[in-house]
């Protein structure tokens, strides 16, 4: 279990981080969703040892997180939202340094990267240089170097930003066998979908604080089941419905020429963390 007490991590007099307190239990899939500068990314980095929490803790399975220790940070894997990689080297090269660094010897390298290549479906990529690599191809490379060396627990950082649908479902699949297989996994990302498919529970940030948490079901549930979008004055207006007959008599009584649709995930996340009002047009 990833489990913080209160964690802040603090720039200057921003508040990044603001008392932030997560329970993520083993072999779970947890999104942290969250408008630009929620605190996403810094929290990742703070669970990962790349940032230190300027108060607070981190505790893995009831173990206290140190920066310093070896053993806390070989349970990690970390994918960063940007790419990473030895544009002069293969992947078979990439993946091979990756243990080395991590001290794994030779025989388990070798096993190790026979099988993350079929894993990760790179058998025909395996000799080319990175520089050559599509970037799903990059993507895929960048997780499965992250478990070269058989961590716990792996950190996401928008895993499928800038690819397309194809592609990102093809990482989606990945981390599915990943997740499958009892790897722990935390992300970050914007792609309300990708935190549906792949995730438990969806922790929703905003301005450093966790300001609803739920599975993507619980989520849905506290919405009423329909919207009716209306474009007018230059904005559109979201209303909610708990049924279409409602939605319906709403836009009767109308001079508009607005749509019904059901309601999804991505309404309750706009509810829970837009601070421009949203919350107003929850009118029924």
């Amino acid at each position: 279990m990833i489990k913080t007490e209160n964690l802040i991590r603090q720039f200057g007099k921003q508040k990044a981080v603001d008392g932030l307190n997560l329970h993520i239990p083993p072999g779970s899939a947890y999104a942290l969703l969250g408008p630009n500068g929620a605190g996403k990314t810094t929290t990742l980095r703070l669970l990962s040892t790349l940032l230190a929490p300027t108060e607070g803790e981190i505790y893995v399975d009831g173990e206290k997180m140190q920066r310093a220790s070896k053993a806390m940070k070989s349970r990690l894997g970390m994918v960063s939202q940007h790419f990473s990689l030895q544009r002069d080297m293969t992947p078979r090269e990439v993946l091979k340094l990756h243990g080395y660094l991590h001290g794994m010897s030779r025989r388990d390298r070798k096993e190790q990267i026979e099988r993350l290549i079929r894993f990760a479906g790179m058998e025909a990529e395996q000799k080319k240089l990175v520089s050559e690599l599509s970037g799903g191809n990059k993507r895929k490379l960048m997780i499965v170097r992250a478990v070269m060396h058989r961590p716990d627990i792996l950190f996401l950082d928008e895993p499928t930003v800038g690819l397309d649908a194809s592609i990102r479902r093809s990482i989606w699949d990945l981390l599915k066998k990943l997740r499958y297989a009892g790897m722990t996994i935390v992300l970050t990302t914007h792609y309300i979908e990708e935190a549906r498919v792949l995730c438990d529970r969806i922790g929703m940030m905003s301005q450093g604080k966790i300001v609803a948490e739920d599975t993507p079901e619980g989520f849905m549930s506290t919405l009423p089941a329909y919207v009716v979008e209306d474009y007018r004055d230059e904005r559109t207006d979201y209303s909610y419905f708990p049924d279409r007959d409602s939605a319906a008599n709403y836009i009767a009584g109308q001079n508009t020429t607005a749509t019904v649709r059901r309601s999804n995930l991505e309404d309750a996340y706009i509810l829970h963390t837009d601070t421009k009002g949203s919350k107003e047009r929850l009118r029924a």
